[in-house]
């Protein structure tokens, strides 16, 4: 439980909540083929943070998903609060699972579980807002992928410094226990 008060988590809860007040605050842009808000950038960023998060913190985790998902529908617009929430507990679940059980490199498994859980999150939360339109989705898909994108490609170049956790986010020996190329 202690692993609840790393920075990672407590970076995690506070950017979920940032979030959630910034879709609710900060206006949607017009763009030739749809409309896009810029917190979609600070969502991509979210779910890489949630994977760092994770390996400090393991399962508990799943405590700090419930804790960002009530402080954000407390301070945030209810109407998006209820329609981010939908998106966080489905999409959150499938980056935690893909994140948790897949057993491949750090760099692999977020931008695999960032793939996976963007698209659900970004039609969840669009139809809960009633602003799903094909050319928002694609934008606010690609949008969020810039920071899963970022970390892949520097843990890629830099393979010396990508961390090896186990199922519980503990750092495991590299000499012991190798990377999966």
């Amino acid at each position: 439980m202690i692993k609840l008060l790393s920075f990672s988590v407590i970076l995690y809860i506070a950017s979920v909540v940032a979030v959630n007040l910034g879709f609710s605050l900060v206006p949607m842009i017009a763009t030739p083929i749809g409309m896009l808000s810029p917190m979609a950038v600070v969502v991509g960023a979210v779910f890489v943070i949630r994977d760092f998060a994770q390996r400090r913190a393991g399962h508990w985790v799943l405590l700090a998903m419930v804790i960002a998902t009530a402080l954000s529908f407390l301070l945030a617009d209810p109407f998006v609060a209820f329609a981010s929430a939908l998106a966080f507990a489905t999409s959150e679940i499938a980056d935690y699972l893909l994140y948790t059980f897949w057993k491949k490199p750090f760099h692999q498994r977020i931008l695999v579980s960032s793939l996976i859980s963007t698209p659900i999150d970004t039609a969840v939360f669009l139809f809960g807002i009633n602003g799903f339109t094909i050319g928002t989705f694609i934008l606010m898909i690609l949008s969020k992928m810039i920071a899963a994108v970022v970390i892949w490609f520097y843990y890629k170049s830099n393979p010396i410094n990508e961390p090896v956790v186990d199922i519980n986010g503990e750092a495991l020996d590299s000499v012991s226990n190798p990377r999966v190329a």
